[in-house]
């Protein structure tokens, strides 16, 4: 389920929106420049690698690289080992490192093939949660502050959209902001019954 809710940067407990209707999200989203998309999801083998995802996806892959222009384009997957004992370890270093508030000198640009992680966007005050499921194309322009959360126990394939080789440098902004957000797993917890 592709989710937004939208809350008052100082204010996490405040919720203004929550939406699952993409189209609802899509719209709060444009005016600040961000494109979310959905794609027909093609099935894959559970090891594909990254030349069958992309060969799955290649004319949509080839529209968004020229339009772009992403001249590099490449696939990441997280997915539990439990036959790993440093999987645990591995997965919170890799979470840590999206989870203070950044920004990028280049768009970043993400299509999600299987699974789900969470961009928050922090624009005029309030914080955007956007919640993206396989399916999902995520377009946050250059500069945007923000942060990705991929969850405790990450899962997701992603195709990754990049205009120069070292694409994806981020520039830290120092704001605790993200420790006050609820984390991916509070965004999709059921909501208990009255």
């Amino acid at each position: 389920m592709t989710l937004l809710q939208v809350m008052p940067a100082d204010d996490a407990a405040n919720v203004l929106l929550r939406t699952e209707d993409l189209a609802e999200i899509a719209a709060e989203l444009a005016p600040h420049g961000i494109r979310l998309e959905r794609w027909a999801t093609v099935p894959l083998a559970g090891d594909a690698g990254q030349a069958e995802v992309l060969a799955a996806y290649a004319s949509e892959v080839e529209r968004v690289s020229a339009e772009g222009p992403y001249p590099l384009v490449d696939v990441v997957r997280m997915v539990p080992d439990d036959a790993d004992p440093e999987w645990p370890a591995k997965a919170e270093a890799a979470r840590a490192k999206f989870l203070d508030e950044h920004t990028h000198d280049e768009d970043e640009v993400r299509f999600f093939v299987e699974g789900s992680g969470c961009f928050y966007l922090h624009l005029s005050g309030k914080v955007y949660a956007v919640v993206c499921t396989a399916g999902d194309l995520m377009s946050v322009p250059a500069g945007t502050t923000h942060w990705f959360d991929m969850g405790t126990k990450p899962y997701f394939c992603a195709i990754r959209f990049f205009q120069e080789e070292d694409g994806w440098i981020a520039g830290f902004t120092g704001d605790p902001i993200s420790a006050g957000m609820p984390t991916l797993e509070e965004l999709v917890a059921p909501e208990p019954r009255s």
